[in-house]
């Protein structure tokens, strides 16, 4: 049987991130996981330049039932912190927009970062490795494991949520979460491109690749960034983001001209330009194509001179909130994070330990803590990650 202070369940951002930090407190630290390969989630991220954290990180761009929960841990391990160990370790980055950090060559220089502290501070890193069974002591826990046994003084769950299934994900930490005692609050995907069955799916398919700077809006929340027209439906930042906030049967408002007063610039071009068509004036603003579809699938175009006050305020009001309902989402296979997950009210926003079953502690995404999409979450693992490895 093998002893050992720290057990990590989770080799990807948050698991690495506790590890290295708890190993650099002088703690005996094993990291398991059940793939062949750490930090999966790391090396596909970003289109494979890993968008590592954002410069403007705050609790408000984070979904949680418990608002509060978040706020001390990142607070105490932010965004800086992680931007001084990147800079430490010589990878080149750049900002991409709205504070979204990306390497300059590929994901794989914040894995290798990660498992070189790793290596640095001595943790055990056991890929291929699976969890039969987690058993309580009465001081720390028994886990029956393809390594065999190990006992440890804590277990740290780091094992992610339902996202993209291909790269390994499963229900693991939930079910840990459960055999403890914990609430697990209803689980679904996030940061999802929507599903489009409806007769706007031939547009959709029509514009696929097609991608407009929009402003979106659903629940009380909006976005402003491209949307993406793909064959299935709908994808691109704005609808990852406001795919979070979105419930089966909602809404979605996309504003696709968010820089024009869009009746007001209607009137002004029926008055300056009366002969030109409704398609090409749209043509200047979207790609022809695009142009020539909305108008035709959507308005008669006509010379503006031809349109009534009513004619041009209907066409105001498709252009500025145009307003979709979903089918549904892509699902866990192509989202970027799971929403819900253990109840954060079980659990100490200052150590991330369980308060339900000492020594068991819940970091990442795993918990009912979810970013918005920019970096967000990555920064969150960090976080998560730092806080627990100061109690480990």
């Amino acid at each position: 049987m093998r002893s050992t202070e720290v057990v990590i369940i989770g080799a990807g951002a948050a698991g690495l991130m506790c590890a290295l930090t708890a190993a650099g407190r002088g703690r005996k630290v094993l990291l398991l996981d059940h793939a062949n390969k750490a930090g999966k989630k790391i090396l596909m991220s970003g289109g494979g330049r890993c968008n590592f954290t954002n410069m403007y990180t705050e609790p408000g761009n984070f979904l949680s039932q418990n608002a509060h929960f978040c706020k001390s841990a990142l607070a105490r391990y932010t965004q800086w912190d992680f931007i001084g160990m990147v800079a430490k370790h010589g990878v080149p980055y750049h900002e991409k927009k709205l504070g979204q950090l990306f390497c300059d060559n590929k994901s794989s220089d914040i894995l290798d970062m990660l498992l070189n502290e790793c290596d640095q501070v001595g943790v055990s890193l056991h890929l291929d490795t699976s969890i039969q069974t987690i058993e309580k002591l009465e001081k720390g826990y028994l886990l029956d494991t393809t390594l065999g046994q190990v006992t440890c003084e804590s277990l740290v769950i780091a094992t992610g949520g339902l996202s993209i299934p291909t790269l390994g994900a499963t229900g693991f930490g939930y079910q840990v979460a459960r055999q403890f005692g914990h609430e697990l609050l209803p689980t679904r995907a996030g940061l999802v491109p929507f599903t489009i069955t409806d007769q706007l799916k031939e547009l959709c398919t029509e514009l696929s690749g097609t991608s407009v700077d929009c402003l979106v809006s659903c629940n009380d929340q909006s976005f402003r960034e491209n949307i993406l027209f793909t064959h299935r439906g709908l994808s691109g930042p704005a609808i990852l983001q406001i795919s979070s906030f979105w419930e089966s049967g909602d809404t979605v408002e996309i504003n696709l001209m968010p820089d024009h007063d869009v009746p007001s610039w209607l009137q002004q071009q029926q008055a300056e330009r009366p002969n030109s068509e409704l398609k090409t004036l749209l043509g200047e603003i979207f790609t022809k194509k695009m142009a020539n579809l909305l108008a035709d699938n959507w308005f008669v175009s006509k010379p503006m001179k031809q349109y009534t006050h009513g004619e041009i305020a209907a066409i105001a009001e498709k252009l500025a909130s145009w307003k979709v309902v979903p089918a549904g989402t892509e699902g866990y296979r192509t989202a970027e994070v799971t929403l819900g997950g253990v109840d954060t009210n079980e659990v100490s926003s200052k150590t991330m330990e369980s308060l339900k079953s000492p020594g068991l502690y819940f970091i990442g995404e795993v918990l009912d803590v979810t970013g918005h999409l920019g970096g967000f979450n990555f920064q969150w693992a960090w976080a998560s990650g730092y806080a627990a490895a100061q109690y480990v």
